[in-house]
């Protein structure tokens, strides 16, 4: 079976609406090219290819209503869309839990990563940019992990993702944590440092020379060598919330990352098959709006805790 005919496009001169405005290059240009490999987008960056009125820019710079951007020609597989599963976009839109004509918020699944990349062909984004083709405008305003499920904000135009970016979060996670909680209400403001590596991939540790991180834990049930915990965010490093538990010496159960491979083995004969981690509501304080949003637990995670009563 012989592979689809590439086609090339041509040069583009694209003026920034009032929708795009805000973005980033690198997701604007996402938007633009939604087959094209990651990895490409920066690559035509990285050399100059993308201008902004006339001028070199890098993947973070944020274009304006009115900005003139140079788009190179590309090579493109067609068809490449058709790739996306029905059955995501179908249980994406299902997952919906509000949406107005600023933003959508769904809650997202464990097992599918916000947006494509490092070999994944498809994310959140590009499921929720085909089934809805209609939007012109629909950007992630904050990210999950891949295992991680819960309320995922989305903006619908560049104004309101600026906004959002801008406004108070109050974001609170249910996680379930190895061993007997004994402290009570805890603010863990240990430092993270996010730039760490090990064997090639990001390992955030505990470091003086570390950002300034701050988690609130409290207690909200006990099981067999288990603590049911609400996290409440107040900054939002990388894996913040498993690093400070971790770093308190209750990691999180099934995270194959920061946690105890032993008890994460015991616990995954017990039903557990993923990290136990969910962000089960948000609230934003963005005036002249104020939001209230909240993502039950998925069965899955509801089930395993049935299963230790």
């Amino acid at each position: 079976m012989s592979n689809p005919t590439e086609t090339r496009t041509e040069v583009r001169f694209v003026t920034v609406n009032e929708h795009q405005s805000g973005q980033r290059v690198d997701n604007f240009l996402m938007a633009q090219f939604r087959t094209l490999p990651k990895s490409r987008i920066y690559q035509m960056i990285r050399k100059g290819e993308v201008r902004v009125n006339k001028g070199r820019v890098k993947p973070e710079t944020r274009i304006d209503e009115g900005d003139i951007v140079r788009i190179p020609p590309v090579s493109l597989t067609p068809g490449a869309e058709n790739e996306i599963p029905i059955f995501w976009k179908e249980r994406l839109i299902k997952n919906i839990v509000h949406e107005d004509e600023r933003l959508l918020v769904i809650n997202k699944p464990a097992g599918i990563a916000v947006h494509k990349g490092s070999g994944l062909p498809y994310g959140v984004i590009e499921i929720l940019r085909a089934a809805r083709p209609e939007l012109e405008f629909l950007e992630l305003v904050h990210r999950l992990d891949k295992d991680t499920s819960g309320c995922l904000v989305l903006a619908k135009s560049g104004k309101i993702l600026r906004d959002l970016q801008k406004a108070s979060m109050n974001k609170r996670y249910l996680c379930l944590v190895k061993g007997y909680w004994d402290k009570g209400r805890f603010d863990q403001h240990a430092k993270l440092d996010i730039e760490n590596r090990e064997h090639g991939e990001r390992h955030v540790v505990v470091s003086p020379n570390g950002k300034e991180a701050h988690t609130r834990f409290d207690i909200i049930e006990h099981y067999p060598k288990a603590s049911l915990l609400e996290a409440k965010l107040f900054t939002g490093r990388t894996h913040q919330i498993r690093v400070h538990a971790a770093s308190m010496g209750f990691p999180l159960l099934g995270d194959e990352r920061y946690g105890d491979p032993e008890v994460n083995k015991a616990f995954k004969s017990k039903g557990l098959g993923r990290i136990f981690l969910h962000a089960s509501s948000l609230m934003i304080d963005m005036p002249p709006y104020d939001y209230a949003f909240s993502a039950p637990l998925p069965d899955d995670l509801n089930k395993f805790l049935n299963n230790l009563r």
